[in-house]
């Protein structure tokens, strides 16, 4: 499937330190596939990363935000998540704490929900072929209590009320807004930081379709007359990720903003810190809460 010089690439980047890339040539099983050469090996053995993360943590990053996602959609359409055999790697493996099917009455938003939920899988299933052995597991994710502690700081809803996602089409909708403009964001600050060119247009690629999807969201959002309480959860994710504003709601000046970009017309970036304050729901630099409850696994895991 890949040449030799492509596969040479993603391995050097494969790996957060030395003992993982030889974790992932074991379990690679290169000897038998007759591509690479011994010099390449030493080659691979060598330090890849002395400004940064290497290219391994930042996509073991996204794999986190992937299993996030795909958990929320997954669930949503079919009242079941990830297979266990897409949840394994290294780092404590964790449960999934809410989620249930959505009863959906309109058929084009569940269209969209199993197209997006689809999308989502194989996101995970493509990150953790390309890590190899070097692929964190799933860590422990809340798609319960997180969502009424993200609509309460939205103001969504009330200090004593609980937000359920799955409850209905219009929550589903707006519980998947809190994270679908993240992703977009996450991919695009991580985009300067990959320096292996076959990661770099993979990653390019997710994030085009996290952007489609994050517009779908959004226009339907704005078609249920929703910009109201869309334009909240973009205000708290903004109070979470420090002072600089990168975050835009459905409605700006009494028009849509269907598309958030800057002045210039290009998509806004998150540094991973950034984006984990959301996931975490805390303004300060901590390694655990919100989203993941313990953390998120790999090396890339303290918000800002």
């Amino acid at each position: 499937m890949f040449g030799k010089r492509t596969v040479v690439d993603m391995i050097e980047r494969s790996s957060e330190n030395d003992s993982d890339r030889r974790r992932f040539l074991k379990s690679a099983g290169l000897a038998g596939l007759g591509v690479v050469g011994a010099s390449a090996v030493t080659g691979m053995d060598r330090a890849v990363a002395t400004n940064g993360p290497s290219d391994a943590a930042i996509l073991n990053f996204a794999l986190n935000l992937e299993y996030l996602e795909a958990e929320y959609y997954l669930q949503a359409v079919y009242g079941d998540g990830l297979p266990d055999s897409l949840t394994t790697g290294v780092g404590d493996r964790g449960p999934v704490i809410g989620g249930r099917k959505v009863q959906f009455k309109t058929p084009a938003i569940r269209l969209y929900a199993v197209e997006i939920a689809q999308d989502e899988r194989d996101h995970v299933a493509f990150l953790r072929a390309a890590l190899g052995g070097a692929k964190v597991s799933r860590p422990k994710i809340d798609i319960k209590n997180s969502f009424t502690a993200a609509a309460r700081a939205a103001g969504l809803i009330g200090p004593n009320q609980t937000f359920d996602p799955y409850a209905n089409e219009n929550n589903f909708l707006l519980g998947a807004f809190i994270f679908e403009d993240v992703g977009v964001t996450a991919y695009k600050g991580a985009a300067p930081l990959i320096n292996n060119k076959t990661y770099l247009e993979a990653a390019a690629g997710i994030l085009a379709v996290e952007a489609y999807h994050a517009g779908i969201i959004r226009t339907s959002l704005f078609a249920r007359d929703l910009g109201s309480l869309a334009n909240k959860i973009s205000a708290a994710r903004d109070s979470l990720d420090g002072p600089t504003d990168l975050d835009q709601g459905i409605l700006r000046d009494g028009k849509a903003n269907l598309v958030p970009t800057d002045r210039n017309g290009i998509a806004f970036s998150r540094s991973a810190g950034q984006v984990l304050n959301i996931a975490y729901l805390n303004p300060d630099s901590v390694r655990e809460g919100g989203f993941f409850p313990d953390g998120v696994n790999g090396s890339i895991n303290t918000s800002a």
